[in-house]
């Protein structure tokens, strides 16, 4: 399993359901995020996203670093560290 698999974009419908909750008031922004399980800082980005494109799917990657390890690195390093 790669990393990127691991750190998967919320799904869509997460996202409407904290969308809802804001829009409706039923609590401030951080209880809103701590009662769906996210950073306080996602809910105020989904916002962001929300109100400057108008929609809230997720956005692709933007890049970054490239890994060090390659993934036949990772898996030998796995192997290793499993002995």
């Amino acid at each position: 399993m790669s990393f990127n698999e691991l750190m998967a974009a919320y799904s869509l419908a997460l996202r409407k359901r904290i969308v809802d909750a804001v829009e409706r008031g039923i609590a401030t922004k951080r209880e809103i995020a701590m009662t769906f399980g996210v950073h306080g800082t996602f809910v105020h980005k989904l916002l962001r996203q929300k109100r400057e494109r108008s929609d809230i799917t997720p956005l692709p990657h933007g890049g970054g670093v490239e890994a060090i390890l390659k993934e036949d690195h990772r898996r030998a390093l796995y192997r290793f560290s499993n002995v």
